[in-house]
């Protein structure tokens, strides 16, 4: 079986709800949906998937404690990153419930597609199926073409010590992708775990460090993958890029995109949104349109000045910036 993983909470609800809504519009209304469990919140989150017979929850405790352990011995071989997260004030793991992605791993579908909750799905996702019949890994964004450090910060030289040149070129988004259950089986994760505590965690930036994980599980394990943007032909996915909308749907030089990532926007800004605060959000009628698709009288007629009107600068900050990623922001690594 096929299926869609999303990782949410009651914070995100706002977002969570959009996207279930555009997954119906835009893919299918019986595709199964399971909600991975960021954390405890989830009273919101239950009461939707009561409403959609095809969504539910995940709640394999033991798969959670077993990716929370793996990210953690990883993360606590990495000696930059304890003393940067410790002189932060950080938890031992920076923002260890993202690495609860991993689950899906463990989960009901035999073939995947992940999408965080800062996501709108837009266009079909039947070719990203397809092509997990010939690769173990599929992609569709252009985070290869960003700088490298965001996902390991070493100098090149070190990294050529373990990667191949053209393996470089794969990295991706952790926010959006496709996969098999079952890939990272107990000894290819046993082996991995040996050559992180080796010494080869130190690689791996600590910004987006369930990103940066996943890309080095990924590249380092040698599985099979696919970038349907690598192509050089694929339409945009990231917020920051201008794109046509037409009927409730985006397109880049006239084609449709499978899927649009709000990463680096702060959820807080979709919540006041929700609220009724006028805050400047890329795409953002796209955006109220699917969160109120099935509740037109709840969607705020009238927005109120923003309380916070800085988070609007930092927006245009970060798109004049080509908005990098999120972590760039939080931790100076260089």
């Amino acid at each position: 079986m096929n299926g869609i993983y999303i990782l949410a909470n009651d914070y995100v609800y706002d977002q969570l709800v959009a996207l279930l809504n555009s997954i119906e519009t835009n893919i299918s209304t019986t595709i199964p949906i399971c909600i991975l469990p960021y954390d405890d919140r989830l009273d919101k989150v239950r009461s939707e998937i009561a409403k959609r017979p095809q969504v539910s929850l995940f709640e394999n405790a033991d798969s959670i404690q077993r990716w929370e352990k793996f990210a953690t011995q990883a993360w606590k071989s990495h000696d930059r990153a304890q003393k940067t997260w410790r002189a932060q004030s950080f938890p031992e793991v920076y923002r260890l419930q993202m690495h609860r992605k991993l689950c899906c791993f463990d989960g009901e579908f035999e073939k995947f597609v992940y999408f965080d909750a800062d996501t709108l799905a837009l266009g079909s996702i039947a070719p990203i199926f397809q092509k997990l019949d010939d690769y173990d890994w599929v992609a569709n964004d252009y985070q290869y073409s960003s700088d490298i450090k965001y996902i390991f910060d070493r100098p090149e030289a070190e990294l050529l010590k373990v990667f191949q040149p053209e393996t470089l070129k794969n990295i991706f988004c952790a926010g959006w992708f496709a996969s098999k259950k079952g890939i990272f089986i107990d000894e290819r994760l046993r082996s991995l775990l040996d050559s992180l505590q080796s010494g080869e965690a130190d690689l791996m930036a600590l910004g987006g460090p369930d990103q940066s994980l996943m890309n080095y599980m990924v590249l380092r394990g040698n599985i099979s993958y696919y970038n349907f943007a690598a192509t050089g032909t694929a339409p945009g996915s990231h917020w920051s890029s201008t794109f046509e909308e037409k009927e409730h749907t985006l397109y880049d030089k006239g084609q449709r995109l499978m899927y649009l990532h709000y990463m680096s926007i702060a959820t807080s800004a979709f919540n006041r949104l929700c609220q009724g605060e006028n805050v400047a959000i890329p795409y953002r009628d796209l955006f109220l349109h699917y969160r109120y698709l099935n509740q037109p009288e709840l969607r705020p007629a009238i927005f109120a000045a923003p309380k916070q009107p800085h988070v609007v600068s930092q927006f245009v900050q970060r798109k004049i910036g080509n908005l990098k990623y999120r972590w760039r922001r939080l931790i100076n690594i260089s």
